[in-house]
């Protein structure tokens, strides 16, 4: 086992990938410090300003929407590997194919979390620097800030997870793609739009990851424009062991699922 994640990790450092996974956390972090340089006052709708605690959360939540980029960019990784067929030289050098797929969930995992590392990092450096810069405190202390942080970091790696499971299980990485980029930019939206359903929204991964965040705007503001009743965020470890829960049955499905039939397909 450790054989193949050796040879899995050589497989992602090998190609640009993280390269431009790098470049993207560093961009993804990048807009933090963008959005707190506009203010959060000029929003539309405003809110409250970087020395509140509301408006510093409403900017590390905005960052924690972006969690779900490095499940797009391993999705793609992996149904790529299905797609051009080149999993089938792995699978012939290890016929286990569930510990092959083990292997590619740890080290996506290991670069899931690295990603989230950067991105938080380069996040909070300008976060802070924007605030020196306007010369204002930034609402919330800063070990708070330091733990939002850490939990947007480990939720971008539960993420990657996610996104490892969707490319194996659906193979073809145009569907996979859309498939996981339409759930997180309109499925769990359009769900809040039905009757009834709001009380669901919490125990979904974007509901889960704003209980972490404590960030809940976007689900307000759907609230607000349709009247419909939501229920409100998780407490926090209730949320992470709801996206724990997601990317174990997500770790599972993605081991056992593809155990058996035609790689070649």
């Amino acid at each position: 086992m450790i054989r193949l994640i050796g040879a899995e990790w050589y497989r992602l450092t090998a190609s640009r990938l993280p390269l431009w996974g790098a470049v993207a956390a560093a961009v993804c972090g990048a807009f933090t410090g963008l959005l707190a340089l506009i203010g959060p006052e000029n929003f539309q709708p405003p809110l409250p300003g970087l020395a509140t605690e509301v408006g510093t959360r409403a900017l590390l939540g905005l960052l924690g929407i972006l969690a779900f980029v490095p499940a797009l960019i391993a999705t793609g990784a992996v149904a790529g590997e299905y797609q051009h067929r080149t999993i089938t030289t792995t699978v012939l050098f290890a016929p286990s194919r569930w510990r092959v797929l083990a292997a590619k969930l740890v080290v996506h995992g290991v670069a899931g979390l690295g990603y989230g590392l950067l991105t938080t990092a380069v996040a909070g450096a300008a976060l802070l620097g924007t605030a020196a810069l306007k010369g204002v405190a930034l609402g919330l202390p800063a070990t708070a800030v330091l733990g939002l942080l850490a939990r947007i970091a480990l939720t971008m790696a539960v993420y990657t997870l996610l996104g490892v499971a969707t490319g194996a299980l659906l193979r073809n990485r145009v569907a996979a793609l859309a498939a996981l980029g339409g759930y997180f930019y309109l499925a769990e939206t359009a769900l809040l739009l039905i009757p009834g359903t709001g009380a669901l929204y919490p125990y979904l991964p974007g509901g889960a990851t704003a209980s972490l965040t404590g960030f809940t705007y976007l689900a307000d503001a759907v609230a607000a424009q349709t009247g419909a009743a939501t229920a409100g965020p998780l407490p926090a470890p209730l949320g992470a062991a709801v996206l724990l829960g997601y990317a174990l049955v997500a770790a599972v499905a993605a081991v056992a699922v593809p155990l058996r039939g035609d790689i070649t397909r």
